[in-house]
């Protein structure tokens, strides 16, 4: 059974990457592949590139909730090859588009199917023994980000020298074999016994997000991981745009300081929450990495030179510890036959962030750097995310300090201090 369960989370894993992965693969050609089917410029297509991004949001959006309440009927293993399958054919779509058109059916396939993430953090959550156990495979979601980040825009960049479609192709093969390596041997996670009947009203994403405030500790804690994420949006939608602007960086440079992003997200998601969250427990890690993220905020806003900006780096993506140990205590509150609608809700609250947060950030970036603007203050954006990161801190402490008075059983999830390496692997 441990075997088993080693196995299964490998290929979640494995599921994460190739999604990181197969977006990475295709971003070095995807502004030249839309300015050759417009026939425009490649600045003009940055436009038509937004929308493509902005679609598949708002279509995550809708159908996040839906996925992860047909993975509490159906179970997660199907859900998750579907999504695979999904994917594989949006990629085989782009590789083959004759139109902008087809660029736009292929995103809303993806964002229709796109229950990896939804699904994956659902069955983690399923094979997950304890709430230490849970905190350390969900830091496995950020490492699988890091490092698809790191190999996906490398690996495009190199096939696109076969040709502007190549990268889709390599893009769909690898989700269509993960997709047929998971059919012959991963497992399900929910037991029958744990599932529920599939209600619309559950699965649409008002519902969902009505379940996050069903109960005030999921709220509040809900709300803290939308304004991380909405903080985490001047940086993921505005990084290339400002250093550009602040620092003249070439393409080349903003690659290597994304790749830079990509190892070290990676190794504090792979190792230092495996180390930092057992010693000083889930609470304790979700304030300090928190505060780190708002240090690194606030110094990416008033760095001066370049290098500040890989300096600044490290304390930003230390702050990662926060979020495995946060998404921790919030399915800790949920029963296993709810962890599939918890899940979408939550992707929900991420698809808003993507939706609205680069309009936010870019919108001020742009406006702070024109003459109408009472000053100019490129970093301006950066400083919006360190207030969205501190009323987070602000609200878990609420939330968790009241719970802790409130209700005593919760302490060991809130808590969630041990020993990784005395715990089984599973």
């Amino acid at each position: 059974m441990q075997t088993t369960k080693q196995s299964a989370i490998g290929f979640i894993f494995i599921t994460l990457l190739i999604d990181v992965m197969g977006w990475g693969l295709i971003i070095p050609v995807m502004a030249d592949l839309i300015a050759q089917l417009k026939h425009i410029p490649v600045n003009q297509a940055s436009t038509y590139g937004a929308l493509l991004l902005s679609v598949f949001a708002v279509t995550q959006f809708i159908f996040a909730p839906v996925v992860g309440n047909l993975s509490d009927k159906y179970g997660r293993r199907p859900v998750l090859l579907l999504s695979l399958l999904g994917f594989g054919i949006d990629y085989i779509i782009l590789a083959l588009a004759p139109s902008y058109g087809w660029l736009f059916i292929g995103r809303v396939i993806a964002g229709m199917t796109g229950a990896s993430f939804t699904t994956a953090t659902a069955y983690i959550a399923d094979v997950s023994v304890d709430e230490t156990s849970r905190a350390k495979n969900f830091g496995m979601i950020g490492a699988a980000f890091g490092l698809g980040f790191v190999l996906g825009p490398a690996l495009g960049a190199l096939l696109a020298n076969w040709g502007i479609r190549a990268p889709f192709y390599a893009a769909a093969v690898l989700c269509l074999l993960n997709c047929l390596y998971g059919f012959f041997l991963l497992p399900e996670s929910l037991k029958k016994e744990n599932r529920r009947a599939f209600e619309w009203s559950r699965a649409n994403p008002l519902g969902s997000l009505k379940f996050l405030t069903a109960h005030p500790e999921i709220g509040g804690l809900a709300f803290a991981f939308f304004l991380i994420y909405l903080g985490a949006q001047s940086v993921q939608g505005n990084w290339n745009f400002f250093t550009i602007y602040r620092f003249q960086w070439s393409e080349k440079m903003v690659g290597i300081s994304l790749a830079i992003v990509g190892v070290l997200v990676g190794a504090v998601q792979a190792g230092l929450t495996r180390i930092i969250i057992p010693k000083i427990g889930n609470e304790k890690s979700i304030y300090l990495g928190l505060s780190l993220y708002t240090l690194g905020l606030v110094l990416f806003a008033f760095a001066t030179q370049s290098w500040m900006m890989f300096a600044f780096l490290i304390p930003y993506c230390l702050g990662g510890i926060c979020g495995p140990s946060l998404q921790s205590v919030i399915s800790g509150h949920v029963p296993p036959n709810q962890q599939g609608e918890l899940q979408g809700a939550l992707t929900s609250l991420m698809s808003l962030t993507t939706i609205f947060g680069p309009l936010i950030m870019n919108g001020t970036f742009a406006y702070f750097t024109t003459d109408k603007a009472p000053f100019h203050f490129p970093g301006i954006h950066f400083l919006i995310g360190a207030v969205c990161m501190l009323l987070s801190i602000v609200i878990t402490n609420k939330v968790l300090t009241r719970e802790k008075k409130e209700n005593p059983e919760l302490r060991n999830i809130i808590a969630g201090a041990g020993d990784l390496k005395d715990a089984p692997m599973h």
